[in-house]
């Protein structure tokens, strides 16, 4: 009998010792592939699309840029971000990934400041800005580059983030785009 009480608590301390083994695997957030990013801007019945492709990812193709026209100066636009994964078969969109992990993710817009104005019209349950739609109220007449960026775990508290300033956002980049613009 005896022998049987220190062979069960043998196994009981086995199985105790073998659940707290530290080598189990880690769950692994693994980043969803983006092949492209598509960027409406409206205003009244005005809309301009920008679509950045790029099929095979962080491949050897150079990414393709599509801009249907041209923004109007001194306009406030209306805009959204769509991210897709196009090398799945039905296409994924990735965006409502993204509004479902708001407190994870924020969109920064950058531009010369003669281009504009950038504004968010989302948040995440916290009240703090995600980006996916957003406005943009153009200046005068110019060209430049806007880019959109978007950040995996930044520090939404830190300085300046709220307002769009990628500086002290930290995370890391998940996607990060360049489209030419002209305003007339």
């Amino acid at each position: 009998m005896k022998n049987l009480k220190i062979l069960a608590i043998a196994i009981v301390t086995a199985f105790s010792l073998n659940a707290c083994n530290n080598d189990d695997p880690k769950p692994i957030d693994e980043q969803e592939l983006l092949t492209t990013v598509t960027t409406t801007l409206k205003n009244g019945n005005q809309t301009i699309t920008l679509v950045y492709k790029n099929l095979d990812g962080f491949g050897s193709y150079p990414p393709i840029v599509n801009i249907s026209g041209t923004l109007k100066a001194a306009t406030v636009y209306t805009g959204t971000v769509a991210f897709l994964n196009e090398t799945t078969n039905p296409v994924n969109n990735i965006s409502a990934e993204i509004l479902a992990e708001g407190v994870d993710h924020q969109l920064f817009f950058q531009a010369p400041n003669a281009v504009g104005i950038f504004g968010y019209a989302d948040q995440d349950v916290n009240g703090k800005p995600i980006g996916l739609k957003f406005t943009l109220t153009t200046g005068e007449a110019t060209t430049g580059n806007l880019i959109v960026t978007l950040r995996h775990q930044p520090n939404k508290s830190a300085a300046g983030v709220s307002s769009g300033n990628i500086t002290n956002a930290g995370g890391a980049t998940d996607a990060s785009v360049k489209y030419p613009i002209v305003i007339q």
